[in-house]
């Protein structure tokens, strides 16, 4: 029988930095949540990629913005804008960057 599970997003269980990007992260009844902070300017490529040494992210996302804009474009070359309110599923295969001057 499945179990619901709730909890408040603290006490964080994990926290870390990248440059130009902070993560906290807490556990869901299995899951991993996390909540990521891209400053502006912030690249998949530059500032993650280069830390993990590879060129695309290899892994999937499920994302809800709360601000700012985030751009997407995936190894078969098709694109997407998120801003604000807005949900993403992310495949692995792609590069991210921030859009404008808000995190």
């Amino acid at each position: 029988m499945s179990t619901m599970v709730k909890k408040q997003f603290a006490p964080i269980e994990e926290f870390g930095a990248l440059p130009k990007s902070t993560y906290e992260r807490v556990e869901l009844g299995g899951a991993e949540v996390y909540r990521l902070t891209f400053e502006p300017g912030w690249t998949w490529g530059e500032h993650a990629g280069a830390f993990m040494g590879a060129e695309m992210c290899p892994v999937p996302h499920v994302l809800l913005t709360v601000s700012g804009r985030l751009a997407v474009k995936m190894d078969d070359g098709s694109t997407a804008e998120v801003g604000e309110g807005e949900c993403i599923v992310i495949p692995p295969g792609h590069d991210a960057w921030t859009v404008g001057d808000d995190p």
